[in-house]
């Protein structure tokens, strides 16, 4: 992230902070909590790479600290969550200030100042109305994990017409790709300072985003507009192969909508994004059913069944853009936290299939485990995004200790 970026908003953030402390009363105490968790993670890719100088082996350790000061009776805060990993693969060895933000509430409001992750979206295969931050696309493949937007949000909050979130964004970050010895990556490498942008202005272009969400009775729904520089490049391919990418200027109208009908979740997502270079529209469609307490201790068993859809075809950066989504959601509901979700996504028009399957368990009061594997099956080669990673099915054991 831009140093100066950084060191701005650091000083901003403890000025805040500490302006609010000092107004305060001997008698409003404040209370804070620190906590780090230290993971060991190694990955492992059992099939030859496709391309040239990619491992096989990544052991790596990765550290998240988190730090929440809160004072004036809760009403006012400071939190931070940090983020490092040593990896074998260059691009992966990174740092981020996840979250560094002051937040103040009172009464139907709240305003929030710094660096945040925030997070929208109700479907299990993809996130299209989640544009907020920028993925971290070198920690994990599915895209849950993202990086801290630098952020304005003021949330007003009423009982009959639901509460709205206004976003100002001064900053745009870019996606860090896998480096030359890493897997899930093009023939390639991509350096993300090689990336361009459609504004004169680069990532200093201010951008800003709203959402609506509201609730009637078994309905929840909520209503977005992003306005700003797209979270995903733009790729183009010339007739060589190579590959050219900047982010685009977009306008994205996301709704997201989840029904709940007794054991039945009912799920939509839809965006319609329009760009210079490109207009598309996107969705995904599906439900939830729960078996729950079937061995009458708290067995819980979801089925998930979902469509999704992308006019972009195979240049979706996701590589979902006509497939299917079955999967299976357990939960012990046990002391260990015990939980499993497998699953598996389908094309439509070809051969190619993605299945996962995903476990973690806690042990002790510290420690937790956890098993992720991912296999591409008959990846068919017109698939211009997901047949770069056709040799890329791989295993990952992590273990975290928590203090």
């Amino acid at each position: 992230m831009n140093q100066k970026i950084i060191f701005n908003g650091i000083i901003l953030i403890l000025f805040l902070s500490f302006n609010s402390l000092n107004a305060q009363d001997e008698e409003k105490k404040s209370n804070q909590d620190f906590e780090l968790e230290i993971e060991a993670e190694y990955r492992y890719f059992y099939d030859d790479a496709a391309f040239n100088n990619q491992k096989q082996h990544f052991p790596s350790i990765a550290f998240t600290p988190e730090y929440s000061l809160n004072w004036n009776k809760g009403y006012e805060a400071l939190n931070f969550t940090g983020f490092f990993r040593l990896d074998v693969d260059d691009e992966r060895t990174h740092w981020d200030i996840r979250e560094l933000y002051y937040q103040k509430a009172k009464n139907n409001w709240e305003l929030n100042i710094g660096l945040k992750k925030v997070y929208w979206g109700v479907t299990e295969s993809n996130h299209l109305v989640d544009i907020i931050n920028q993925t971290d696309a070198v920690e994990s493949f599915d895209g849950e994990d993202k990086l801290g937007q630098p952020m304005v949000q003021f949330t007003y909050t009423t009982n009959k017409i639901g509460s709205f979130d206004f976003f100002y964004l001064p900053y745009h970050r870019k996606r860090t790709f896998s480096g030359e010895k890493g897997r899930l990556r093009f023939p390639l490498v991509i350096d993300k300072d090689d990336l361009t942008y459609e504004s004169a202005a680069e990532e200093w272009r201010q951008d800003v985003a709203f959402r609506w969400k509201h609730y009637f009775g078994a309905f929840d729904v909520g209503l977005t507009h992003f306005y700003g520089n797209g979270r995903e490049p733009l790729f183009t391919f010339d007739q060589l192969g190579n590959i050219n990418a900047f982010y685009p200027v977009i306008n994205q109208t996301g709704l997201d909508l989840q029904i709940t009908h007794n054991a039945f979740l009912w799920k939509l997502e839809s965006i319609y994004r329009s760009a210079k270079a490109q207009d598309f529209f996107a969705m995904v469609a599906g439900l939830e059913f729960t078996f729950s307490n079937i061995d009458g201790n708290g067995l819980d068993i979801g089925l998930l069944g979902e469509y999704l859809y992308d006019e972009r075809d195979e240049l979706a950066l996701n590589a979902l853009q006509n497939d299917v989504f079955f999967g299976s959601r357990i939960a012990f509901n046990d002391t260990q936290d015990t939980s499993i979700l497998i699953g598996g996504i389908s094309d439509l028009e070809s051969s190619s299939k993605i299945f996962s399957i995903e476990a973690s368990r806690r042990f002790g009061s510290s420690w937790t485990a956890e098993v992720e594997a991912r296999v591409f099956s008959n990846i068919d080669f017109n698939e211009l995004i997901l047949s770069n990673f056709r040799e890329d099915s791989f295993l990952r054991f992590s273990i975290s200790k928590y203090f």
